[in-house]
C-alpha cells in the first residue's frame, strides 16, 4: 500500500465577490483533484486546535498525525533541525526573517511591508546573515542561514517567555507596534533595530533596488521555542517516508519524525517553483520502495500573503497538473494500491492575507474503494462543509494511514 498526502499549503480561502462568489479553489480549473474527489472522500477538518496559533508548524504537524497541543515546542526548532543545527536543551531558537520595511524617521515607525523581501534569494540573504552575524555573534548568540528570507537564532541558555509576532500577520503595519514584548526581551528588539542599520543600505540591498526589487532591510524575529521531541513516524504507522518541501519548517518535521527529506533543484517555496521537479522526486521515491510521500508546496499561501489572487489560483492550477496528476497516474501505472489526501495545511484568506484558525476542506481518494463519479463532490470549501468531519488533523492522519 502506498500513501500520498498533498498539501498546498493556504489554498483554503473564503468566498469572494470578483469571483463570483466562488474561492480561489472553486474557481481554479483543478479537474484532476476533482475527478479524485468525485470518485472518494470529501469534507472539512480543523486542522488548528483550540487555543493554537494558526502556524504552518501547528498544521503540518497536524496533517502528519501529531497533535500540535503535545508536540508544538515552536516553529524555529524544527527549522533548526532542517538546517542541521545540533540544539541542546537549554538552547532557544528563533525564526528569523529578513523582511521589508520602508518609511521615515525612528525604526517604530517603519511600515513593515513585505515579510519575504520579494523571495529574496539564498545566497543574497547569506551575504546579509554574515553581516548581521558579525555585528552580533558572541558566545550566547548566532544566526543561521537558511532559505530565501527564512533564518535561524540561536540563543544559549535562552528563554521562550516572549511576546513575538509573525511579521506576515502585520502587513501594513507600524513596527513600533508589534516589536518584542516580555521581560528581558530588549536585546532582541536591539537586535532588530541595529540590524536595519547593518542592511538598509547594504550592497546587497542597494543592487536590489536598482533591479526594482524590495531590500531585505531589517531582521524580524518570532517563532521560539526549545528543542522538539517527536514520536517515531515508522513506529506510530509502520510504514516508511519521504517529505518533499522548499520550507525549512516541513524538512525539520520530516527530520524530527525519523522520515527522509529530499530536496529539489529549482524548489522555491513560492509560486514558482519547479512543480515537475518535485513530483518527479515523489514518484522516485515511491519507484525506491517508500510507502509514503509528503508533498508540501508553499506556492498559495505565500500568494495569499501578497494579495495575488490570479497568482493563488494559477498555482493551485500548476499543482493539479504538474504535480498530483503525474504522481496519481504513476501510481495506478504501478498496479499497487495506494490512497491520497489532498488538504490545506490551514487557510490563508486573501481578504486578511494571514492564517486563518476555521477549517479547511479534504479529499480522500482510495484506489481500493474507487465508487461511481459523483458530479456533485469537489475539492472546495462549499463541497467540504457538505462532506465529513474531522475534529483534528492528527484524527485524519490516523483514519487516512490506519483505515
Amino acid at each position: 500500500m502506498k500513501y500520498f498526502i498533498l498539501v498546498p499549503d493556504g489554498a483554503g480561502d473564503e468566498p469572494i465577490e470578483a469571483l463570483g462568489g466562488k474561492t480561489p479553489l472553486e474557481a481554479a480549473d483543478i479537474s484532476f483533484i476533482d475527478s479524485l474527489a468525485a470518485r472518494g472522500e470529501v469534507g472539512s477538518v480543523q486542522t488548528i486546535p483550540e487555543g493554537v496559533a494558526p502556524g504552518s508548524d501547528a498544521a503540518n504537524l497536524s496533517v502528519m498525525g501529531y497533535d500540535p497541543s503535545v508536540y508544538l515546542t515552536g516553529r524555529s526548532p524544527l527549522e533548526a533541525a532542517s538546517i542541521g543545527i545540533d540544539m541542546s536543551d537549554t538552547d532557544v531558537a528563533f525564526r528569523t526573517n529578513i523582511i521589508t520595511v520602508e518609511g521615515s524617521g525612528d525604526y517604530e515607525d517603519l511600515i513593515i511591508k513585505d515579510h519575504s523581501s520579494g523571495d529574496i534569494t539564498t545566497a543574497e540573504a547569506d551575504e546579509l546573515i554574515k553581516a548581521v552575524n558579525a555585528a552580533f555573534e558572541n558566545e550566547k548568540i548566532k544566526f543561521y542561514t537558511g532559505v530565501s528570507y527564512r533564518h535561524c537564532l540561536i540563543v544559549h541558555n535562552g528563554s521562550t517567555e516572549y511576546t513575538l509576532t509573525p511579521p506576515h500577520d502585520v502587513l501594513g503595519r507600524r513596527v513600533g507596534d508589534y516589536l518584542p514584548k516580555g521581560e528581558g526581551s530588549e536585546f532582541i528588539t536591539e537586535m532588530m533595530k541595529k540590524s536595519y542599520e547593518i542592511l538598509n543600505h547594504h550592497p546587497i540591498n542597494e543592487d536590489r533596488r536598482k533591479r526594482g526589487l524590495n531590500p531585505a532591510n531589517t531582521l524580524w524575529i518570532w517563532g521560539q521555542g526549545k528543542k522538539p521531541s517527536l514520536s517515531s513516524f515508522f513506529e506510530k504507522y509502520h510504514i516508511t517516508g519521504t517529505a518533499i518541501s522548499a520550507v525549512d519548517l516541513i524538512k525539520g518535521i520530516a527530520i524530527c519524525a525519523g522520515l527522509d527529506s529530499v530536496d529539489v533543484e529549482g524548489a522555491t517555496g513560492t509560486l514558482h517553483t519547479n512543480f515537475e521537479g518535485k513530483a518527479k522526486a515523489a514518484i522516485e521515491e515511491f519507484r525506491k520502495g517508500k510507502d509514503f510521500v509528503y508533498m508540501h508546496l508553499e506556492g498559495p499561501d505565500e500568494c495569499s500573503h501578497q494579495g495575488d489572487m490570479p497568482g493563488k489560483i494559477k498555482c493551485m492550477e500548476d499543482i493539479d497538473k504538474k504535480v498530483c496528476k503525474p504522481v496519481v497516474e504513476y501510481l495506478r501505472k504501478s498496479g499497487e494500491d495506494f490512497r491520497v489526501l489532498v488538504v490545506p495545511d490551514h487557510k490563508t484568506p486573501l481578504s486578511i492575507r494571514t492564517h486563518s484558525s476555521v477549517p479547511v476542506p479534504y479529499v480522500i481518494y482510495d484506489s481500493r474503494k474507487e465508487t461511481e463519479p459523483d458530479a456533485g463532490k469537489s475539492f472546495g470549501e462549499t463541497s467540504g462543509s457538505k462532506g465529513g468531519r474531522f475534529g483534528s488533523g492528527y484524527e485524519m492522519a490516523d483514519y487516512f494511514f490506519r483505515g
